[in-house]
């Protein structure tokens, strides 16, 4: 009897049980063809490894989440977009398109190959077959995201399939076309209800989550087609985004999904508990738990390899709904007076001043060398949730309802079809969780914001300030959760990548409160051999100060011994985009010897 390995990725990943999380399903190494794929419970048990190997939360990491966007500020580790706005991306150091990439596809095929030989409940089967193109979907997404045009493979390939193996590329349209049939199938057949054994729900894919994503594919290629006018594919952007409404519309009239909790405690919620289960915004989570010992990394979000960006922080709200990039003298404004009078969500993403996660009560001390803007966005308040390295057990949700809502609001404003109406029943929504005020489009279409116009100059037309404001609360309630670069690319914003980042105001040399006690916590210097500037402070205050020196050369103040922190890394290695280059990445030149009928994106 032949017997046929299956690797998901690095490990083997298909599971057995479904009366535990997706994450601890324990696999075997193997199945025997000749006996499996006979019945819906071995598509259940095929299909179970197919969650861990694609669907994870993003959370922290810089790369899978904001992907060192206008977002971050500073990262000290290895960042692919990082690296390429830097020049360090050519075809010869770029990863990518290797065999672990290809055998999640080859995984998934090999089941849809399969699936003509099960017998049973043919409505079980289809929910299955569901699942495994919901995945399909979800992975060549993430390659036309990254490459453009790709070969479509639809079912697995041997070694004697040299024709399909050595093929060229499809069409962007030809590759997306298949993703979306694959979605309206995944959505039209997975059932919304699961046995018993089947807990929590929300940790498997449902019906609601095949349409999340359906939409959000629907968006990202309706806007991209839109803003991208290289690719001469405008006439056909309205169809994606009229899909995006309708496929979002149907979980907003039927998912009995909402937005949970009040104030800034309720936004919070969604990212530090332990049980996000029963959440009515969590369409799809990732479930940890202590007793199971699955267990995530999210302390780290806070002081560990980066900071967000000031660019971030200044794009939320005061808390009357105005602009804040609007207030006199907002750039100079210090770290503790940026924090006054804003939108909840600025101090739940940010760390504010006096945070505290210590035990005796200690407020925790920001870091200038890092800019200043910590993230909290995702970190364990409760210290029984936080027990050290991939020892928290928060639980992490991967799609929630705010996008759906978002999603729908930006496909209609683009299209032009928006009402007050539906900006109520989406984006004011979303703000009156925190207790943030309506957005008024008739308003906004009135007089767009100035800063944000700005850095959307591509955006126009008659609903360009409900445009701009929408683009605004999506980057502001969808921050760190894996969406800004994705955004940027879209809306073909991508030059905003080259500008250098920056954290806090800094006002002059010497010591500066950050606590908000009127103490001075830290110091910043010219050198060691320069503390003048704190030399009138009381000695039991010069005693405990934490002192930063420009002379290390990490960051330096744009006005020389003032104003916001900027980084040497943006002086010595300059960031510059490429368009339309840099909205691709290219293939290993590995692949394309091996393959000589592959060619690189454009521009490379």
């Amino acid at each position: 009897m032949k017997r046929i390995s299956y690797i998901l990725l690095a490990t083997a990943v298909l599971g057995v049980s479904c009366k535990k999380e997706f994450l601890q399903r324990t696999p075997p190494s193997a199945i025997t063809n000749d006996d499996f794929f006979n019945t819906p419970a071995d598509l259940e048990t095929y299909t179970n490894g197919m969650y861990s190997s694609q669907l994870r939360a993003v959370w922290a990491d810089v790369y899978a989440a904001d992907k060192y966007s206008d977002n971050i500020a500073i990262y000290t580790g290895s960042s692919e977009i990082d690296n390429l706005i830097r020049g360090g991306i050519t075809p010869g150091t770029v990863g990518g398109w290797s065999r672990d990439t290809w055998n999640v596809l080859r995984n998934i095929n090999y089941m849809l190959d399969n699936v003509g030989k099960t017998t049973g409940d043919a409505a079980a089967i289809n929910h299955y077959i569901g699942v495994a193109r919901f995945f399909r979907a979800n992975f060549y997404y993430n390659l036309v995201k990254r490459y453009g045009d790709v070969p479509w493979y639809g079912h697995t390939l041997g070694n004697k399939d040299e024709a399909m193996l050595t093929k060229a590329k499809d069409p962007r349209t030809v590759v997306v076309d298949s993703i979306m049939a694959d979605l309206e199938f995944a959505a039209a057949n997975i059932k919304s209800t699961y046995p018993a054994s089947a807990t929590p729900r929300n940790t498997y894919v449902t019906p609601w989550a095949a349409l999340t994503l359906l939409a959000r594919v629907a968006l990202h290629e309706g806007t991209y087609r839109k803003y991208h006018s290289e690719l001469n594919l405008q006439s056909s952007a309205q169809v994606f985004l009229q899909r995006a409404v309708s496929a979002s519309q149907a979980i907003m009239d039927n998912g009995g999904f909402d937005i949970t909790g009040s104030g800034a405690a309720g936004y919070r919620a969604l990212f530090s508990s332990n049980d996000l289960s029963a959440n009515k915004e969590v369409i799809f989570l990732q479930k940890n738990n202590k007793e199971l010992g699955v267990a995530n990394n999210t302390h780290v979000v806070l002081d560990w390899q980066w900071a967000l960006s000031s660019s971030l922080a200044d794009e939320f709200l005061m808390s009357d709904g105005t602009p804040f990039t609007s207030q006199n003298g907002y750039s100079t404004k210090t770290f503790i007076q940026m924090f006054a009078n804003r939108d909840p969500r600025l101090a739940e993403t940010i760390m504010p001043p006096g945070f505290k996660n210590d035990p005796n009560g200690n407020p925790y001390l920001t870091r200038p060398n890092f800019g200043g803007y910590l993230q909290v966005k995702f970190y364990p308040r409760d210290p029984a949730l936080r027990g050290g390295w991939e020892l928290n057990y928060t639980d992490l949700p991967i799609f929630r309802y705010a996008e759906v809502l978002l999603t729908n609001a930006e496909a209609k404003a683009e299209l032009g079809t928006i009402t007050q109406g539906d900006i109520d029943a989406t984006i004011n929504k979303i703000r009156s969780r925190v207790g943030m005020p309506a957005l008024n489009m008739t308003a906004a279409n009135a007089a767009p914001d100035a800063y944000l116009a700005n850095k959307n100059p591509l955006v126009t037309g008659a609903n360009k300030g409900v445009i701009l404001e929408i683009r605004r609360e999506r980057r502001v309630e969808l921050a760190c959760e894996g969406f800004r670069a994705d955004d940027l690319y879209r809306w073909k914003a991508g030059a905003l990548l080259a500008q250098n980042s920056s954290g806090m105001y800094v006002p002059a040399l010497g010591g500066l409160d950050v606590t908000g006690d009127g103490v001075e916590d830290i110091a910043i210097l010219q050198s060691k051999n320069d503390e003048s500037p704190i030399a009138g402070l009381p000695a039991d205050v010069k005693a405990k100060i934490v002192k930063y020196y420009l002379s290390d050369g990490t960051f330096t103040l744009s006005n020389g011994t003032s104003g916001r922190i900027q980084f040497a890394k943006d002086v010595a290695q300059p960031r510059n985009f490429v368009d339309p280059k840099y909205y691709y990445f290219p293939i290993p030149v590995s692949q394309t010897v091996l393959n000589k009928n592959l060619t690189q994106p454009t521009g490379w």
